[in-house]
């Protein structure tokens, strides 16, 4: 039996300037499933149907519900703090 055992980041905390980023990563993290959702044939629908592949997310991440868009925002938040847990520094470089 599959038993999830992720790491512990309760005591990670971010920057306030991260959620910028946070919002960033949770818009790709849409897109990227919508493409990968796209590729095997679903379309949009108003309802989900693995039958038919239709699923009312398939719609640009400004669209989605806030529920929606919390999940994908808390894919990014607690990808972010991981990686700050494994002691990466996260830092913006501007490049001219």
């Amino acid at each position: 039996m599959y038993n999830p055992k992720p790491i512990d980041t309760k005591d990670v905390v971010l920057p306030e300037e991260l959620e910028t980023l946070i919002e960033r990563i949770a818009e790709n993290v849409h897109d990227i499933w919508a493409v990968g959702r796209i590729a095997e044939g679903w379309v949009y629908g108003e309802q989900k149907s693995n039958e038919t592949k239709t699923n009312p997310c398939l719609v640009p991440y400004s669209d989605l519900p806030e529920s929606e868009k919390e999940f994908d925002r808390n894919t990014a938040l607690e990808t972010l703090k991981l990686v700050t847990k494994l002691g990466y520094k996260i830092e913006k470089i501007i490049v001219e």
